[in-house]
């Protein structure tokens, strides 16, 4: 049976989480996302929307709860190879996990590390400042009312569109996670078990959708337990 919605903080959102334990953590998200398709997923959306981008004009993508940055790392060597230019505002509110994606990210110019709470980017960024948003595995650590006030930020700071990259919560989804995860260090066990549920059902994904007023918001079941929400302006 299908259990409702239920966010637990994660371990590694604790701002005196240890180093080495939360590099473990975030070692294990970039084994998912380059393995299990959450950096693919983007990619694809990405690719498809690249059609229309002027020949030689920046596209300038915000990219909400980075993590170690390793979306924005997969986004700027798909640019680089097929030569569209980029510019990635990375955004994390942990001071340490910024550290990790700063050590990730090194000396590329393309990607710009920011330290900022999701909630309250309209604080620092103008509207429309942005071509795209993306928020990956990150709005399942929120609360409904919350993921919606995201929600609202990145299409009030975008041009062209937006994609919700998360997890989907179901009983073959608890298992998978625990079947992933059983050689893993305990705070990655931890943190997988309450992602999943604190994930997202169609439906809800959808209904939280229309609550915001998003244009044309698509939904798209990937493989191993991952949807994108993707909402492009007209």
């Amino acid at each position: 049976m299908l259990t409702a919605r239920r966010c637990t903080p994660e371990l590694m959102d604790d701002p005196k989480v240890d180093r080495a334990e939360l590099e473990a953590s975030l070692r294990f998200i970039r084994t998912v996302n380059r393995r299990l398709g959450g950096a693919a997923a983007v990619l694809k959306h990405l690719q498809r929307w690249s059609a229309d981008w002027p020949s030689r004009q920046t596209i300038r993508i915000l990219d909400l709860g980075t993590g170690s940055a390793d979306i924005p790392l997969a986004i700027s060597d798909w640019a680089s190879t097929s030569q569209h230019p980029v510019h990635i505002t990375a955004v994390d509110l942990h001071e340490t996990t910024l550290a990790v994606a700063r050590d990730q990210v090194g000396e590329r110019g393309d990607i710009e590390l920011v330290q900022a709470d999701a909630r309250h980017l309209t604080d620092l960024f103008e509207p429309r400042a942005f071509d795209y948003a993306h928020a990956g595995m990150f709005l399942h650590h929120l609360g409904d009312i919350e993921v919606m006030t995201v929600l609202r930020i990145m299409d009030r700071l975008t041009t062209r569109g937006l994609i919700w990259n998360d997890l989907v919560r179901g009983p073959i989804e608890k298992l998978a996670v625990r079947v992933l995860t059983i050689r893993a260090p305990a705070m990655v066990k931890h943190d997988a078990v309450v992602s999943v549920a604190a994930g997202f059902t169609r439906r809800e994904v959808l209904d939280l959708a229309k609550r915001v007023g998003l244009e044309t918001p698509t939904y798209h079941r990937h493989l191993f337990g991952r949807f994108t929400l993707v909402s492009e302006k007209a």
